[in-house]
Parts: C-alpha cells; sequence; structure tokens
C-alpha cells in the first residue's frame, strides 16, 4: 500500500506544478504564404522618391549614373564585365559625395525556395557593395539589403523574365 501511495502523491504534486502553455504565444506567421495575394505581384516603389534632391547627373539618362541596375546570371552572384564601369562610376560618385547613401537592393527570380532566394540575393548585394567599396565608397555609405524574389521587375514566367529579375538595384538617399 506504502508503495501505491507515495507515487501517486508523487504525481499529483507534478501534475500540480504543471503549467499550460498559453496559446496567444504559439501564434505566429506561416511559414510559407505563396498563394496569400492570388498570384498578383506586389508592386514596391521607392519611398520618399524626389528626384529633385538628386544631382543631375543622377537623374539625366543620357549619364552612366542615371543606370542603377546590374544584372547577374542565373544562379550567380559575380559581377559581369559588362557592368564593372557602372559599379566604378557609382564608386567615383560615392567617393566624390561623401554626404550620400546608398542601398543596394539584391534581387532574384522567382525559382528556388525562399530562403535560399534571400541569400542569393544578400550575395548580389553584397558584391555590389564590396566592388564599390574597393573602388573607393566609404563602408558607411553602402547598405546592402535582400528582397529575393520579392520585388520582381518583370512578372512572367519565361527566361527573358527572369533575367529581368536577376538583378541588384542601386538606389541613393532620397530614394529609399
Amino acid at each position: 500500500m506504502k508503495r501505491l501511495i507515495i507515487p501517486t502523491l508523487l504525481a499529483l504534486l507534478v501534475a500540480g506544478c504543471s503549467s499550460t502553455p498559453d496559446t496567444a504565444e504559439q501564434t505566429g506567421a506561416p511559414v510559407d504564404s505563396r498563394g496569400a495575394n492570388d498570384g498578383k505581384i506586389a508592386t514596391v516603389t521607392a519611398g520618399n522618391m524626389d528626384s529633385r534632391k538628386l544631382p543631375p547627373e543622377l537623374t539625366d539618362p543620357k549619364n552612366i549614373l542615371s543606370k542603377r541596375s546590374v544584372y547577374f546570371d542565373y544562379d550567380k552572384f559575380d559581377i559581369k564585365a559588362e557592368y564593372k564601369d557602372l559599379v566604378a562610376a557609382h564608386a567615383k560618385f560615392l567617393n566624390n559625395n561623401r554626404q550620400f547613401k546608398m542601398l543596394i537592393q539584391g534581387n532574384t527570380d522567382e525559382r528556388g525556395s525562399r530562403e535560399y532566394n534571400l541569400a542569393l540575393g544578400q550575395k548580389r548585394a553584397d558584391a555590389i557593395k564590396k566592388q564599390l567599396v574597393l573602388l573607393g565608397a566609404r563602408e558607411e555609405q553602402v547598405e546592402s539589403v535582400s528582397l529575393g524574389e520579392e520585388k520582381p521587375k518583370n512578372p512572367g514566367q519565361n527566361e527573358a523574365a527572369w533575367a529581368e529579375n536577376r538583378r541588384g538595384d542601386m538606389l541613393y538617399s532620397g530614394e529609399f
């Protein structure tokens, strides 16, 4: 009889000390919500865009500095030779205009998982940042972020569209 009473008392003691989890803390965002927008592409525009605050060389379509995108090959994050002069021109501008800051947004096409695309987008943005810093921009002038597949330039479902989406966009203060 003693053998049954002690384990029963211990079991009651342990059960009385336990707590039930708070269900409010367990709710969170779904891990994958790709279907939440019914297949529509979200259009994202640069906030606080005021081109009047930017010097004319950044907005003149005849100037190389008006070009702000570096395009990448599929599954790559190395800057192609055709974009080296573009990145060098932006590095020179940043070096000569220390008051400006730049945000580089790394983008991918929709193929691959979200996690993979976020990592690849970050590698692309970091590659551009590294090149800018090597060419004279200050580290604190340039920030790199990944948008992954979330800001497509072209919503199409073919190689031409995907090629437009594999890019790094360079935005200056006042454009982000």
